[in-house]
């Protein structure tokens, strides 16, 4: 089985957000990255179990320049046979979906997994725009799937339930919490990574389609107001008239 797995860089959760250019642009100085936790976390182990359970190859693809090979490096950790970097700046959804798209026709890939979303913008679009460049159904928060020859069966949460779906390969599923468990890279899987080949394509020019026009941070939390535990009179009006709960 030949699976691709998209792999994507996100500010660690710990960073401090900042915008410059009249917030217009995300300020990336002193900005430490890490891999896409839905990428890591979910598409790329199961890309590996399946690899692992079938046979065949799991390659990380990229769009991003040459600061994003660092993140690369730690998804061949953790037990990819290779990487491919698409050599252009990620601009917006639409261009890293053509982009990675132009790269995938022609290889042949009988899967290809991403992530449900990224954790910093949350658009949870690119998936659905390569399955429709690359003609494969699509499947999308899976939570589950098992391959049996060329059909996938894959469970993802509806409202009241489960959805089982299936669907034949090639494929593109996007992954969502519950698709596998968190692989840590060792100290092996760290050293073999440096020498894992990663390979670096011309971009295909795919346009961009969105503009940013604005950032903004989120509002202030409120301060936190202290009941004294025996004063339940006063939590009962404040939870009536000032946060209107109850």
């Amino acid at each position: 089985m030949k699976i691709l797995v998209c792999i994507s860089k996100a500010p660690d959760t710990t960073t401090k957000i900042s915008f410059t250019d009249g917030d217009t642009k995300f300020d990336e100085s002193g900005v430490k990255y890490i891999v896409n936790p839905y990428d890591e976390w979910y598409a790329l182990v199961k890309g590996i179990e399946l690899k692992e359970a079938h046979g065949g190859s799991v390659t990380t693809v990229t769009v991003g320049t040459a600061e994003d090979d660092a993140t690369i490096r730690k998804a061949l950790a953790i037990g990819a046979d290779d990487a491919v970097r698409i050599d252009v700046k990620a601009e917006d959804a639409g261009q890293v979906a053509a982009e990675i798209s132009n790269y995938a026709k022609s290889e042949g890939y009988d899967l290809v997994l991403l992530g449900k979303e990224t954790i910093d913008y949350n658009g949870s679009q690119v998936g659905g725009m390569i399955a429709e460049h690359l003609d494969m159904p699509f499947i999308s928060l899976a939570e589950s799937m098992e391959v049996d020859g060329n059909t996938a069966t894959l469970d993802k949460e509806i409202i009241g339930g489960v959805q089982t779906v299936e669907a034949d390969l090639p494929l593109v599923v996007s992954c969502a919490k519950g698709m596998a468990e968190q692989r840590i890279p060792n100290m092996r899987g760290i050293m073999a990574a440096r020498k894992k080949p990663l390979k670096v394509v011309d971009a295909s020019g795919a346009a961009l389609q969105t503009t940013f026009v604005k950032y903004a941070l989120p509002a202030p939390k409120s301060a936190v107001k202290l009941i004294d535990p025996n004063n339940m009179d006063e939590l009962v009006e404040l939870l009536h008239n000032e946060a209107k709960v109850i």
